[in-house]
C-alpha cells in the first residue's frame, strides 16, 4: 500500500490544532458499500450474520460461482485457520448449499492469520459475493500527497501485487497525475490514466469513468486515500474494482458521522480503545517498564533507550500536546491496570506540555490509584520550577 500524507497547512490565528483521532478501519463489505453508493463497479454481494442468511444470499445471487469471505480487519484471511478446523477465510464454490456449510464453520469461530492476535479474531459476519474471472489486473489509487499540495492519482498496469515492489523493480510502470482541487479529474486525465493502465478500446472509456467516480467518492467521504488493487478487467469486458482500501481524514468525523458510525471497535484492543477516548496514543507491548511520554518521536526514542539498556518497554504511550490533568490521570490508570508493569518511566520534554499539569496529574494518580511500583520521573520544560515545588511524593519515586 502506498503511504498517504495529509496536507499540513500553517494554522491561522483563529485555528487550533485538534488531537489526532484513532484511525477509522472499515470491514471490506463496508468499503464496497461506500463504493457501490458512488456508482463504482464492484461485485454483487450480500452480508450475512448466520449460516442460513449466507445460504439465502448465495441463492439470491444466482451466480455461476460464489466467493465467501470472513469479515475481519486483519489481512491474510485466505491462509488463515479457524478454531473450528476450517482452513482459509476465503472460499470459492459453485454450489450455494456449500456456502451455508462453510459459513457454519466460520461464524462464531476465531480466525487466526499472520496479522491477528495468537488466539485469532471471532468472525461475526461473512460476505457472500459473486465471483468474477479477472483477465487482467491493474493498480489504481488516489491519495493526498504533500509534495503535490493536494490529491494525486497513482496507477500501474501491474496490479494484484505489492505496489512498492513494482515501484522498486520497474519504476517506469508507475504513472502519476496531479489533480487540481478546483477542477477535479479532467476527462483527458482520466483517459490518459486509463490508457497507461493498459485499457484499450471501449474499456478505456469505461475505466476512465470508474476513475472519475472513485475521485467523487474520495471527496464525498473525506478520504486521504482510496486504493484499488486490483482494478480488474473481466473476460466479459467489464472494468471492476475487486478490492479496495479507504483511509479517512479523522478530523472530518464531524462531517462524516454516518461513515464513522460504521467503525467496529470489537476487534480493537480494549486498552487502546479506552486510550483513544482520552486522545491518548497507546500501543501495548510485551515488556515490563511502562512508558509515559509526550510526542511520538520522544516516545519511540524512550522505548529504544529502555531496550538499549537491557529493559523491555511495556507500551508506547504518547500524550501529545495540550494535555489536560484528567488525561494524565487516565493514562496512569491504563498503565497500572497492566499486570506486566513493574515500573513506570515518565519522560516529559516541555514546550508543548505544561510540566505543572503533568505533575498535578501524577500526584493525583499516585494518591488515588495507590501506586505500588517504582516511578521514575523526568520533567523538563515549561513550569519546571513549579513542578519541583510540587514534589512528586511517592515512596518509590525517583
Amino acid at each position: 500500500m502506498l503511504k498517504s500524507e495529509s496536507l499540513c497547512l500553517a494554522p491561522s490565528p483563529q485555528c487550533t490544532w485538534s488531537s489526532p483521532r484513532r484511525w477509522l478501519n472499515l470491514q471490506e463489505y463496508q468499503s464496497k458499500k461506500l463504493m457501490q453508493e458512488s456508482g463504482v463497479a464492484v461485485q454483487r454481494f450480500y452480508v450475512a450474520g448466520t449460516a442460513s442468511e449466507a445460504l439465502e444470499a448465495a441463492k439470491r445471487l444466482n451466480a455461476k460461482e460464489i466467493v465467501l469471505k470472513a469479515q475481519i480487519l486483519a489481512g491474510g484471511r485466505g491462509k488463515g485457520v479457524f478454531d473450528s478446523g476450517l482452513k482459509g477465510g476465503v472460499h470459492l464454490t459453485k454450489d450455494p448449499a456449500v456456502v451455508g456449510e462453510l459459513a457454519n464453520k466460520m461464524l462464531g469461530f476465531n480466525l487466526t492469520t499472520k496479522q491477528t492476535p495468537k488466539d485469532g479474531v471471532k468472525v461475526k459476519t461473512v460476505m457472500v459475493a459473486e465471483a468474477l474471472d479477472i483477465s487482467r489486473e491493474t493498480y489504481f489509487a488516489i491519495l493526498m500527497d504533500r509534495s503535490c499540495n493536494g490529491p494525486v492519482m497513482v496507477g500501474s498496469p501491474q496490479g494484484g501485487m505489492d505496489i512498492e515492489e513494482v515501484a522498486a523493480s520497474t519504476p517506469e510502470l508507475i504513472f502519476k497525475e496531479v489533480i487540481d482541487i478546483f477542477e477535479g479529474v479532467r476527462d483527458e486525465q482520466a483517459l490518459r490514466m486509463a490508457a497507461n493502465l493498459g485499457f484499450k478500446g471501449p474499456l478505456q472509456r469505461q475505466a476512465a469513468d470508474q476513475i472519475k467516480r472513485l475521485y467523487d467518492l474520495f471527496l464525498k467521504v473525506d478520504a486521504t486515500q482510496v486504493e484499488v488493487n486490483p482494478l480488474g478487467e473481466t473476460p466479459e469486458g467489464q472494468v471492476v474494482c475487486f478490492d479496495a482500501k479507504i483511509n479517512f481524514d479523522d478530523n472530518a468525523e464531524f462531517r462524516q458521522k454516518a461513515v464513522f458510525a460504521m467503525d467496529d471497535m470489537t476487534e480493537s484492543d480494549p486498552t487502546e480503545t479506552e486510550a483513544a477516548k482520552w486522545d491518548l496514543k497507546y500501543i501495548g507491548l510485551d515488556g515490563n517498564i511502562a512508558c509515559f511520554v509526550n510526542g511520538a518521536g520522544l516516545a519511540m526514542a524512550t522505548c529504544d533507550i529502555i531496550d538499549l539498556h537491557g529493559g523491555k518497554p511495556a507500551n508506547f504511550l504518547d500524550l501529545g500536546g495540550g494535555v489536560k490533568e484528567r488525561q494524565v490521570y487516565e493514562a496512569f490508570k491504563l498503565l497500572t491496570a497492566d499486570p506486566k508493569v513493574e515500573a513506570i518511566l515518565v519522560n516529559i520534554f516541555g514546550g508543548i506540555v505544561n510540566c505543572a499539569i503533568i505533575a498535578n496529574g501524577i500526584t493525583k494518580a499516585c494518591r488515588e490509584l495507590e501506586l505500588k511500583v517504582p516511578l521514575v520521573v523526568r520533567l523538563e520544560g515549561k513550569k519546571k520550577k513549579k513542578k519541583k515545588k510540587k514534589q512528586l511524593r511517592h515512596p518509590f519515586c525517583f
